[in-house]
């Protein structure tokens, strides 16, 4: 549905562990998101991540992540500037996805070091085309509602809880005692949470589309 009308959605793995790539999205190619098995679209650090991920294994430990989503082609216009902030229904969507542990939209965390003047996006004239913003330090929301700029959030997954290695903990009488799981568990998440990432944004995009239509009908 979001395709007709010209939306596209694009998650990827930016970060395992401590190897990240840059914030910035612009500067890489998403189209080789699907290239490799954890869905990074630098190759060099894929490869990394993957090294990684398979030394982790190897332990019997676990490691978390950062996804990165950007949506390009959204309207203007969706969201509410109190009940319903467009921002606020991604975070709420991606913090009910399983070992999510942070949202951040736009210029998020980074963004607080940074003054009025240098973060403000200041809208400018396109002349027959309307009116956009110089920049999109926002990303793509402000004051809840879509201004027609790329969306782009980031979402922080925790490493998964449980391990193929000795843990302390306790009974169910509060005894002390340990813990070692058994069977097929995930080393990292990243990889397979991309889709459910796109699929939630997809999902909660389309939702305040819909809304939008039945306001204004």
């Amino acid at each position: 549905v979001l395709r007709q009308l010209g939306i596209s959605v694009q998650a990827y793995t930016s970060q395992v562990g401590p190897i990240a790539l840059k914030r910035d999205y612009r500067l890489y190619d998403l189209s080789l998101t699907e290239t490799n098995a954890v869905r990074c679209p630098d190759a060099e650090k894929a490869a990394e991540m993957e090294a990684l991920i398979t030394q982790v294994k190897g332990e019997g430990d676990t490691i978390g992540g950062v996804i990165t989503c950007v949506v390009k082609g959204c309207p203007a216009g969706l969201g509410s500037p109190e009940f319903g902030k467009l921002h606020a229904d991604l975070g709420a969507a991606m913090l009910s996805i399983n070992a999510v542990k942070g949202f951040e939209y736009g210029e998020g965390f980074d963004g607080v070091t940074a003054r009025g003047s240098e973060q403000n996006d200041i809208f400018v004239s396109q002349g027959a085309d309307g009116i956009t913003t110089a920049t999109n330090h926002s990303g793509g929301i402000q004051g809840g509602i879509s201004n027609g700029q790329d969306i782009y959030f980031r979402v922080a997954f925790k490493p998964v809880a449980t391990l193929l290695m000795e843990q302390n903990t306790v009974d169910i009488e509060g005894n002390p005692t340990t813990l070692t799981a058994k069977g097929r568990h995930d080393p990292c998440v990243l990889p397979r949470a991309v889709p459910v990432v796109e699929a939630m944004a997809a999902m909660t995009l389309l939702d305040h589309f819909l809304l939008e239509k039945v306001i204004n009908s």
